[in-house]
């Protein structure tokens, strides 16, 4: 990076949040990954811009050494927004963000006082399979002692349990490391009984 690290990350931020209120098309000089720093210099639009940028950012999570720089610009919170969005993209990318910052203790306590988990919990019923892989490992570093009650909720083990069944073979392994790893006996069975334990008519991700 020619500009210091925050300086850089501030950038991005700052050009996600700008916003066009005319809907014109907008030139947008972006990174578009953190391995290629080749400039794209076509007419983006202001959806494709923000999709570019969040992805850069959602990138950046990878690196423990951007963490505190994230947090400072409050990227965390933005992350927590797009969840929301109706843009599937976008909540895909800051789905995957969370994911990558929640392995850090500071972060992942961060979330859980925000009240991250129960926008992360509706993050499961996406038809993106990338959304729904996300937000499954991110409840599993979510979880601690305080956060049990409420990452392993019955209607998440109920969930997890269709997971489990799903012919999506990336899907079904994690959730079965859910159900063994993050839930009781008690609570799978419990689960179960309130379950007819059957894929059929479930929303899963698209493959």
């Amino acid at each position: 990076m020619e500009l210091g690290r925050l300086e850089y990350l501030q950038a991005l931020v700052t050009e996600f949040q700008v916003t066009d209120s005319t809907g014109n098309k907008c030139r947008c000089s972006l990174t578009l990954s953190v391995s290629s720093v080749s400039s794209h210099t076509r007419p983006f639009s202001l959806a494709e811009a923000k999709e570019q940028v969040l992805a850069n950012l959602a990138n950046f999570a990878y690196d423990p050494s951007n963490y505190e720089y994230l947090r400072q610009l409050q990227v965390l919170d933005l992350f927590l927004d797009m969840l929301t969005e109706d843009n599937e993209t976008l909540v895909e990318f800051a789905m995957g963000g969370l994911c990558n910052l929640c392995l850090d203790k500071t972060n992942k306590e961060y979330i859980l006082e925000a009240s991250g988990v129960e926008p992360i919990i509706n993050c499961l019923s996406s038809s993106n399979e990338e959304t729904v892989v996300s937000a499954v490992t991110t409840l599993m570093f979510l979880t601690t002692p305080r956060s049990r009650a409420q990452t392993t909720a019955l209607p998440v083990v109920e969930c997890m349990l269709r997971f489990s069944l799903s012919a999506n073979t990336r899907l079904s392994n994690l959730a079965s490391i859910f159900l063994q790893d993050y839930c009781s006996p008690p609570q799978v069975e419990e689960a179960r009984n309130l379950s007819k334990h059957t894929a059929v008519g479930i929303p899963l991700p698209k493959d």
